[in-house]
């Protein structure tokens, strides 16, 4: 088989992590297919790339739905699986927790799977949304749109496919985000071109807390476009003025709107960055979780899904060994904004939470002060370098709790985590991929053994998964 070649007739057996089916073909050599694979389906594919050991292919074409999807839904991205029933998700996410991990029984053949943790909701769940604005060109499907505002799509960066409404989101959301389309379309000014470098409106994004329901905004532009010959027709100044003015009168409508930015983002990058002006309202939006209250700015990270976060930091705590941490020290690594640190401020003596991000960090800072909570030190480094200095010191930790980015845990962290031989390691992944290579490591090279897995859904009709880990000390 050759790059561009099309297979036909394919079932697709399962899918992996990252949504990508899963198929052998004749040759032997396994597909990975993209194009919204669902287990059970008969498709045409397309082999795109031709590696060692395995094929990347691309749907061309469905021949027969799969029976567990249910075709209520139209597509779109960052839902892929929205026509899969919710029970066979889980199941699907279930055995991708467990697949991954296959290897690592090598060391030790006896793995304790928890049951994964359903979602609270399935729809309307998110708390942050971010929609792009574009184009949506292509000769040979003769389109021609010039003002989309929705997702990219998928496959193709370019372009932007045209939504009114998102069903991750609540209604109120979606009612003010066809308010803001309606206005941008009716402004006259065009759409943001990132290959052309031209045009205004560039990104929409906004924050909407679970249970404080407030809501921050942030309106991404292109501010060079005043100065550049596109522009013929348009004063910087009036257009500024009619922003404002729009986004103060939606506040009076819409009256959990607390806070509203205009981004000028100058920058290449296809990311919500850029000089942030504070238009009205307050400068943070709150929300609390477990007790706590957390203050939001427009970059911070919070979880995007609040009733599951409670779920997934509850489990966290459950999971440690609480009688032996009264006395003793927390270290949170890979803390973010010092969430998982703060909730356990109650059952340790102190929490060390080391981040990387600076702005995090800081954000970690003051929600501690909100709360005022005395006990957790918040460190803006690399973990890798933290451990080795933390070391050197001969300071001490008691719990190790670790939450890396979905790309990787930095390898030389790995050596100095199992030089503090704690009694408990809880590890939190959001990528089974690297929890694994990380899980296989720790047992190839110490005396811990896993003492239990749980997967927590937080984003159903997607691909991405919460898993928590409990290590301890094997028993002499």
């Amino acid at each position: 088989m050759k790059r561009g070649e099309i297979i036909e007739n394919i079932t697709v057996e399962k899918l992996v992590f990252w949504g990508k089916g899963f198929t052998r073909l004749e040759d032997g050599k396994v597909a990975f297919i993209t194009g919204w694979a669902i287990p059970g389906s008969r498709v045409n594919i397309k082999i795109n790339k031709k590696r060692k050991d395995f094929y990347e292919a691309q749907i061309t074409e469905v021949l027969e739905r799969s029976p567990i999807e249910t075709g209520t839904h139209d597509l779109f991205p960052g839902a892929p699986w929205m026509n899969i029933e919710y029970s066979e998700q889980l199941k699907i996410k279930q055995n991708q927790i467990e697949e991954s991990l296959f290897h690592v029984r090598k060391h030790q053949e006896e793995i304790n799977f928890l049951d994964i943790i359903p979602a609270p909701e399935q729809f309307g769940y998110r708390n942050k949304i971010e929609f792009s604005f574009g184009k949506y060109i292509s000769h040979k499907e003769e389109v021609f749109q010039d003002f989309n505002v929705g997702f990219h799509k998928r496959g193709e960066f370019s372009k932007v496919e045209d939504y009114d409404e998102c069903l991750l989101i609540d209604e109120e959301q979606n009612r003010i985000y066809r308010k803001v389309k309606d206005f941008a379309k009716k402004s006259g000014l065009p759409v943001h071109d990132q290959k052309m470098w031209t045009g205004f409106w560039r990104h929409f994004m906004m924050r909407k807390m679970w249970f404080s329901s407030e809501i921050l905004i942030v309106l991404s532009i292109f501010p060079d476009y005043f100065k550049s010959d596109e522009n013929t027709n348009f004063e910087e100044e009036k257009v500024l003025a009619d922003i404002k003015n729009f986004f103060k009168e939606l506040s009076e409508e819409e009256q959990n709107i607390k806070s509203v930015y205009i981004s000028h983002n100058s920058n290449k990058a296809d990311t919500l960055i850029g000089d942030m002006e504070l238009i009205y309202g307050n400068e943070v939006i709150s929300e609390q979780l477990l007790g706590l209250s957390f203050d939001i700015w427009p970059k911070s990270f919070f979880q995007t899904n609040s009733r599951g976060a409670e779920i997934l930091y509850s489990l966290v705590k459950d999971f440690a060994k609480k009688d032996v941490l009264e006395n003793w020290t927390v270290l949170d690594l890979y803390g973010w904004t010092g969430t998982i640190g703060m909730i356990f401020a109650d059952i340790s003596r102190d929490v060390v939470s080391v981040e990387l991000n600076e702005e995090a960090s800081s954000n970690g800072a003051k929600n501690a002060q909100k709360n005022s909570i005395t006990n957790v030190e918040f460190v803006n480094a690399k973990v890798e370098d933290f451990l080795g200095d933390y070391l050197e010191k001969w300071m001490k930790a008691d719990l190790l709790i670790i939450d890396p980015p979905r790309a990787w845990m930095h390898p030389s962290a790995l050596p100095n985590i199992l030089k503090f031989w704690t009694d408990q390691i809880i590890y939190v992944s959001c990528n089974p991929a690297t929890l694994a290579r990380d899980l296989w490591y720790i047992l190839e090279n110490s005396e811990y053994k896993i003492e239990k897995i749980q997967a927590v859904d937080m984003f159903p009709h997607t691909h991405h998964i919460e898993t928590v880990v409990s290590l301890t000390k094997k028993e002499a």
